[in-house]
Formats: C-alpha cells, sequence, structure tokens
C-alpha cells in the first residue's frame, strides 16, 4: 500500500468520527465520510472530504482502509456483515479496517476472524480523548494487532493521534485496555456527581467547589472536564449516559469472565442505569451528574421545610 495515496473512508461522523475525519483532511489525506445523519455529511463535505454520504457501498472498492467510529458492536455487526450485499463484499482484498469503537475484546476477536475470511485487515484500536482531542489530532490510541498494519497506517495515525500505545500483536488487547480505562472513566464521572452533589446538599457554591477540586489533590481529568457542562447548564452530547450504561456493562463483563470482583464498577454502573432509566440516556454522560445534583436539590429543600 502507497502511503502517500491512502484513502481513507470514515464511518461514524459523530463528535469524535468528525474530528478525527477534520485532522485527516487538514494532513492533506484524502478522507471519505459515511453518517446517517445528512447534516453532518454536509459538514464535511464543507471541510474538503472527497465525499461524504449515508453508506460507504459506492466507495467501497476505492478505499485503503477503514476507520469504525460507531456506538456499538451491533452496529459494527450492521455495517460490515448485514444487509443484501454486506461492506466486506465490496471492499478489496488488504482493505485494512481500523476499529476504534469501544467492544468487548472477545467480540474484536470475532470480527478480526471474520474479516479475515474476506481478505481483510483488522487493527483494534479503541481511542480516548474527548470530541476536543479529536478535533486536534491528538488522541490517544490504545492498539493491537498486526506491527505491518500500523506502519502502512502511520500517516494515518501522525496525523490522529498523540499518543498511539501498540498494547500487543493480538487482536482483543486493546479492547481490554480500554475496557479498563472506561471502568475508570464511569467512576469518576460517578464520584464527581455524589461530590456536587454532597456540596449542593451542604449549601456549598458549585463553582467555589469546583475551583477548589480542580486546584487540589481530589481533581480528576474527568471532574475537571464534565463537572462545567453542569454549571453551565449544557448536556449536549458529546459522550452519553447510555455510552456509559454499554462500557461499565463492558468492564463488568470481563471481571465476570476472569472471575475478578469490580464492586466500584458495579455501583457506577448501577448509576448510570438509574440516569438511563429516568430519561437521561441519550443525554451527555455529565447528565448523571445533574440527577445527582436535582436529588440533592429536592432533598434540601424538603428538609428546609
Amino acid at each position: 500500500m502507497n502511503q502517500s495515496t491512502q484513502k481513507i473512508g470514515i464511518i461514524g461522523l459523530g463528535a469524535m468520527g468528525m474530528g478525527i475525519a477534520r485532522s485527516l483532511i487538514r494532513a492533506g489525506i484524502p478522507t471519505y465520510g459515511f453518517d446517517l445523519n445528512p447534516t453532518a455529511c454536509d459538514q464535511l463535505l464543507q471541510a474538503g472530504a472527497k465525499a461524504a454520504a449515508s453508506n460507504a457501498a459506492d466507495w467501497a472498492s476505492e478505499l485503503d482502509a477503514i476507520l469504525l467510529i460507531v456506538v456499538n458492536g451491533t452496529q459494527i455487526e450492521n455495517i460490515l456483515f448485514e444487509g443484501e450485499t454486506p461492506l466486506v463484499n465490496q471492499l478489496k482484498a488488504d482493505t485494512i479496517i481500523v476499529l476504534h469503537s469501544t467492544v468487548a475484546a472477545e467480540q474484536a476477536k470475532d470480527f478480526a476472524h471474520r474479516l479475515n475470511q474476506y481478505n481483510l485487515n483488522m487493527l483494534d484500536a479503541p481511542i480516548s480523548g474527548g470530541a476536543l482531542k479529536a478535533e486536534q489530532g491528538q488522541l490517544t490510541v490504545m492498539a493491537s494487532g498486526d506491527p505491518t498494519l500500523f506502519e502502512q497506517l502511520k500517516p494515518v495515525f501522525d496525523a490522529t493521534t498523540e499518543r498511539l500505545y501498540h498494547v500487543g500483536n493480538e487482536i482483543g488487547q486493546g479492547s481490554t485496555v480500554k475496557t479498563i480505562h472506561q471502568l475508570l472513566a464511569g467512576i469518576h464521572i460517578a464520584a464527581a456527581a455524589e461530590s456536587m452533589a454532597l456540596a449542593a446538599k451542604a449549601g456549598i457554591s458549585l463553582e467555589l467547589m469546583y475551583d477548589i477540586v480542580t486546584h487540589a489533590a481530589g481533581n480528576s481529568w474527568m471532574f475537571e472536564n464534565r463537572v462545567p457542562h453542569i454549571l453551565a447548564g449544557d448536556y449536549t452530547a458529546k459522550s452519553s449516559v447510555d455510552i456509559f450504561v454499554k462500557d461499565l456493562g463492558l468492564a463488568l463483563e470481563t471481571g465476570k469472565n476472569l472471575k475478578f470482583p469490580l464492586p466500584l464498577s458495579a455501583t457506577a454502573h448501577q448509576m448510570f442505569l438509574a440516569a438511563s432509566n429516568e430519561g437521561f440516556g441519550q443525554w451527555d454522560d455529565s447528565a448523571r451528574l445533574s440527577k445527582h445534583l436535582k436529588a440533592s436539590h429536592c432533598r434540601r429543600k424538603n428538609n428546609d421545610h
């Protein structure tokens, strides 16, 4: 594969996918975007994409690699293997599928095995960093797979990542590392919710509490990043509550398979499930904090009476 003429397809133009696609365009890499949202497709065309459409079929035979940045394994299954003319039947041999989505390690292995039957290669390459890092081309990628594939896609990773970790050669290792990372991220959001709710219950200014924590030892990246959404009342979804319902579920399943207890993960998972059950599922995951704070305010008002 000639690196200088690689054509890269992005399937999934949400907050992360759009940022990755824009980073590739800025690097001069021919970029093709695909999403069911016509507005996202229009935005990417305006940014300089070679093409943007709801389906990759018309361009499949031209692409050298496809980056999958969708919500879950079910969507990946539908995109690659389902329908009258599955995408796997339309891609040219040796096309590289880069799995940026977070899935279970066993599911990543299954995808790689099935793709190999079509002479297609896969990298297990989950991402982290959020929409801003995606837009800046500074994502963290924790990936596993054939080292030669990483070399072939070096221009892509140079354009989109700040740190590329080659976890190992075995598919599934990258997904396992991402699952453990999401365990931490979900617990940190749950802890932020609990701490800010306690501050509200005690009558402490939330702005003051935020300023103190972010300049002291109790801070975390998630606390610093998510609490401002609450203070601004902005729950535009960048990473939804239901994402963490899924990802903490993957962490718990991993622990179950390894017979390893994860009590904090289980508690955080229940908190996100409760938020989703009450209608916050498609809101930004900081809505988990909002729900906790509203409950605290209600209890405080009742106590004041």
